[in-house]
């Protein structure tokens, strides 16, 4: 069993945010592996389902909190600890300002690096979850950064977003088989996005 949690903000007001990213990785995932129906559970909106692989089918549950960004750990605690998983199990999808528009980069624990949602998740679970992080780029200055992910993605960004939405979904099964070197690869082929500098790449720099 696997939870496959995207980070984001509740509501219209927020859906095409860079901020919610995460909310659109996993929607992409259910959409292409055809999860059911969208309920409330566990402080959010989840969904179950189960992802192809090689080994045979792995159930997973697609949680989005909706507790607002900041407060996302409570909802994956809740998942956790009632599908009795470990942090191993968990996988959280993320918008990473500090990758290029377009990158993709898997890892396992380490710090928040300054993101809310993720210290919030590491607050209730510990530190040592998967993290699939997706490049939004930075707008070049700390004052700029809250402005920045609360902004909707520009009509420049939406071929690159819809391409790594769905290399993120299609590559799924690598993700369900626990091989996430594998899936950053496999992502970024079926994405691929120029290495940048953050600050450089970012639509509103």
């Amino acid at each position: 069993m696997l939870i496959l949690a995207g980070l984001g903000n509740p509501g219209a007001r927020y859906a095409a945010n860079r901020h919610n990213i995460g909310f659109m990785a996993v929607d992409a995932i259910a959409r292409r592996w055809g999860f059911g129906p969208e309920r409330s559970r566990f402080s959010g909106l989840a969904r179950e389902g189960a992802i192809e692989t090689p080994g045979g089918a792995v159930r997973a549950l697609i949680l989005k909190p909706q507790t607002f960004y900041n407060e996302s750990g409570r909802a994956v605690g809740e998942a956790m600890k009632f599908y009795k998983l470990t942090p191993a199990d968990v996988v959280v999808f993320y918008d990473e300002i500090d990758l290029a528009p377009g990158r993709f980069r898997m890892k396992t624990g380490g710090g928040a690096a300054g993101n809310n949602g993720v210290r919030s998740v590491a607050a209730h679970i510990g530190p040592d979850f998967r993290r699939a992080r997706l490049g939004t780029g930075h707008p070049g200055h700390k004052d700029r950064v809250q402005g920045h992910v609360l902004s909707d993605f520009h009509k420049v960004d939406q071929a690159w977003v819809a391409e790594l939405l769905s290399a993120c979904a299609e590559a799924a099964p690598l993700l369900a088989a626990g091989e996430d070197e594998r899936y950053q690869g496999e992502v970024m082929r079926l994405a691929p996005a120029e290495k940048a500098d953050p600050r450089k790449a970012a639509g509103d720099a």
